[in-house]
């Protein structure tokens, strides 16, 4: 493996911005000072250019297996190495859905041969295999995903005493999709009975309103406050869930954690009558206040990670009607310049960005030698330029799906080069082919 030397970059790490230099030999940071003048097979002049850790992204869905039409671990892990994200954390709604063990090592296989990025996957929990989650192996799965609202597939775990048994004998973080399935076909039978056929993209955030994520997410705390879980609730979408979550104590103690998508920190329903079905997630995109109270809350650390929930769906799935369009959208491959777009609108710190994005997915799923740029820590890295920008057009969409929810935007930044493990994975705008990443591993 080529050792690489970064000259001259603005390091934005652990709190601190600072001009220096960083020498990578065997995939692991060798050394980090302000001048090293040791030799390199490769110089990366990085005058102008900001250098951070790699993002992490703690929930993706690349497809694979079975729903490979959509999405597969080879293409969206080069988008996401495009976008600056170095490791992702996969869930299990693929087809077969992640039930046991054997299919959980199944896509550890496929991701081995065919990854860009870094890889984890979670276990998947449904209402009749508790015993195959708990074989879950602590140090080499992310966690343990379950979908208390059903979402996309057939993996909604409704059956009290199964959670019950999930949440006070999972042995590891259970991360949570939270939305109260009786509360949104309620909300769907009543606006069906007004309106027939004729719901529009715009309806999506009252039928799955904020009372159905709230209820569901008060119940996850609750359960996981009676059995002392580690949960992790995904994708806060309401004003009212931020104040669900803790600030008081230091990421590493938390026992119930929170986590924001970048869609619900960019759009809210103001934007459905111009996008439709394109930002069409579950949890829904809800109202600007909803937005403006997620970010407040990244901000002030009620809400500890920034992920995608990136989950491609084809171009004509998505131009179905609203009622039979699948909700879910690409994102690896923008997320990260999306949020430097709001630092470049003064909204959030280059700090904070890197902070919610690669140092505390670290610490919350406990990745060993990941997530910061330390002497001896994996080499995983994003170099971004600033004042470069980048538009968002169907012809530079990396993903396999071919369409992006910020298409015809123009961000004013742009990804320069992505390291994984030591390995070039990204640079002048190119995916450098050949190279895998590598399995996650945990310090649990």
């Amino acid at each position: 493996m080529a050792s690489i030397l970064i000259k001259s970059a603005t390091i934005v790490n652990e709190g601190k911005l600072f001009k220096g230099d960083l020498l990578i030999r065997s995939g692991i940071i060798e050394k980090i000072a302000e001048h090293i003048h040791d030799p390199a097979d490769q110089v990366i002049h990085a005058e102008g250019l900001h250098l951070l850790p790699g993002c992490i992204d703690d929930q993706v869905h690349f497809r694979e297996p079975g729903l490979t039409h959509k999405a597969d671990i080879f293409t969206e892990s080069r988008a996401a190495v495009a976008g600056g994200i170095t490791s992702f954390m996969e869930m299990p709604n693929t087809v077969p859905n992640t039930l046991t063990q054997e299919l959980l090592a199944d896509k550890y296989e496929i991701a081995s041969k065919k990854s860009a990025a870094n890889y984890s996957f979670f276990m998947g929990a449904g209402n009749d295999n508790l015993d195959e989650v708990l074989k879950t192996d602590p140090r080499t799965v992310c966690g343990i995903k379950v979908f208390m609202g059903s979402s996309t597939g057939n993996m909604l775990v409704d059956n009290e005493k199964t959670l019950e048994g999930i949440f006070s004998k999972a042995p590891i973080l259970v991360a949570v999709h939270c939305e109260d399935e009786a509360t949104i076909r309620a909300n769907a039978e009543s606006f069906k009975a007004l309106y027939g056929d004729e719901l529009t993209p715009e309806m999506h955030p009252l039928i799955r309103s904020a009372d159905a994520c709230y209820k569901s997410s008060s119940f996850a705390v609750q359960l996981a406050k009676k059995y002392n879980t580690r949960l992790h609730i995904l994708h806060i979408s309401t004003a009212l869930e931020t104040h669900l979550f803790d600030n008081s104590i230091p990421l590493s103690k938390k026992r119930i954690t929170a986590e924001a998508c970048v869609h619900h920190l960019w759009f809210s329903d103001k934007d459905y009558p111009k996008r439709g079905n394109w930002i069409k997630w579950n949890p829904a995109i809800k109202s600007g206040e909803d937005r403006h109270e997620i970010l407040n809350a990244v901000l002030d650390d009620r809400i500890d990670i920034i992920a995608t929930d990136h989950a491609p769906h084809t171009i004509e799935e998505k131009s179905q009607p609203y009622t039979t369009a699948p909700s879910g959208g690409p994102l690896v491959q923008h997320a990260l310049i999306a949020m430097l777009q709001l630092f470049e609108q003064g909204k959030i710190s280059l700090e904070k960005i890197v902070e919610k994005m690669a140092h505390n997915p670290a610490i919350c799923f406990q990745i060993e030698k990941r997530g910061f740029l330390r002497e001896g820590y994996w080499a995983d890295l994003v170099l971004v330029d600033l004042a470069n920008p980048t538009e968002v057009n169907r012809q530079n969409v990396l993903s396999k799906c071919g369409w992006s929810p910020f298409e015809g935007l123009i961000f004013s930044a742009s990804i320069h080069t992505t390291i994984v493990s030591g390995r070039i994975a990204y640079q002048n705008g190119q995916v450098v082919e050949g190279g895998v990443g590598e399995r996650l591993l945990f310090e649990r």
